[in-house]
């Protein structure tokens, strides 16, 4: 039998990584603009906290979803929209491996060692390099930038498929999918 929504945990996982992410992207443009302080010091812990967080997240989806596979693609579906559909997926998770490892070895490379919760220190994967900070300062926000990117494309597709397409790609992946299946 073909499932035709996520699991439980994959929406939840979904969600919860969605708005961390959405958070950590907030906080980091907050957080560049403040003057040296106690307070931005503070809050850059908080970011790279929560940045570790959702890489360990991020892991636990990845292990979720190879023992639990998506549903199908919709029966019709344009074969250029599942390949992009899918393109975009891997990216997606790409990116989000990508960036909290970028921020790590930035925070490495800049001499500021990651302590996750204040409590459990991380390894510095560099020596202190300021020109090697700077490229990876860079590098982080680029990623940034484009993971952004790629969220408003995945979420306006996921929309055209619900308003436009009127399938159900949207509606399986929603806690409250019912509601919507019951009102389209």
């Amino acid at each position: 039998m073909t499932r035709n929504r996520y699991t439980a945990t994959a929406i939840g996982l979904h969600w919860l990584i969605a708005l961390v992410l959405i958070g950590l992207f907030g906080v980091g443009l907050y957080m560049t603009g403040l003057k040296l302080s106690p307070q931005k010091l503070q809050i850059y812990s908080w970011h790279k906290w929560a940045g570790v967080t959702v890489f360990l997240l991020v892991l636990a989806r990845i292990a979720w979803r190879i023992g639990h596979p998506p549903p199908p693609d919709p029966a019709g579906m344009p074969r250029w929209q599942v390949v992009a559909a899918h393109g975009v997926h891997h990216l997606l998770y790409l990116l989000m491996i990508a960036i909290p490892l970028s921020g790590w070895l930035m925070s490495s490379a800049k001499g500021f060692q990651t302590v996750w919760f204040g409590v459990l220190p991380l390894p510095d994967l560099l020596d202190k390099n300021k020109e090697l900070g700077d490229l990876l300062q860079a590098v982080h926000k680029f990623l940034n930038y484009s993971l952004a990117g790629l969220v408003l494309a995945h979420a306006g597709a996921a929309l055209k498929h619900h308003l436009i397409d009127r399938d159900d790609v949207l509606a399986r992946m929603l806690p409250i999918s019912r509601f919507l299946d019951k009102n389209r």
